[in-house]
């Protein structure tokens, strides 16, 4: 297992590793005691399941990524990590930092964003996220970030499963974030670092 930091120039070679997961259960948000004792995820599942895949949304997919960030922001404090086994690309993570006008970065220069991890569902499970999240949260630090932000949606179950086991805390629930998918709930993470 290596993980190496490469330019956003490789940006396609990163898309090309499957992002794609099976969505069997979801996370419902139910209100603890009419919402003054917060908020519960409850897992249910979803019959039949289905298969999402972020790069096969209209915003989204490697093949216009590089030029529609660079359009849209400076990413030049941007960073990418690739994970290999031998020479095949097995997974990775583009990590968004110090940029105007991205919100989840909410305008501070000490916050880094995990904007896109992904490891091939071949090497699932075999310790390779953890190894990518842990070379993300040097990465923040060595860019002088004390903590990390991350996005998920209540449908990747066992994403949040994995963020939660990395110490990370659930920071916010919000509903209706998503015009194009208004069944699912955004939900962020952070990690003090």
């Amino acid at each position: 297992m290596k993980i190496v930091e490469e330019p956003l120039t490789r940006l396609t070679e990163h898309g090309q590793v499957p992002i794609a997961f099976e969505v069997k259960s979801r996370f419902r948000t139910d209100p603890v005691d009419g919402g003054l004792g917060g908020i519960a995820l409850v897992e249910e599942p979803v019959h039949p399941s289905y298969v999402k895949d972020y790069d096969r949304t209209s915003e989204e997919g490697p093949a216009g990524w590089l030029g529609r960030w660079r359009e849209r922001w400076d990413t030049s404090a941007w960073g990418m990590l690739a994970a290999y086994d031998g020479s095949r690309r097995v997974g990775g993570a583009v990590l968004a930092r110090r940029t105007d006008r991205v919100n989840m970065l909410e305008g501070r220069d000490d916050l880094t964003v995990l904007w896109d991890l992904r490891v091939h569902p071949d090497y699932r499970g075999t310790g390779f996220g953890r190894a990518l999240f842990e070379a993300t949260v040097e990465w923040a630090r060595r860019h002088g970030c004390v903590e990390l932000k991350i996005e998920t949606q209540n449908n990747n179950v066992p994403a949040c499963r994995f963020y939660a086991r990395q110490g990370c805390r659930l920071g916010a629930i919000i509903s209706n974030a998503y015009e194009e998918f208004p069944d699912e709930i955004q939900l962020i993470w952070r990690l003090p670092i």
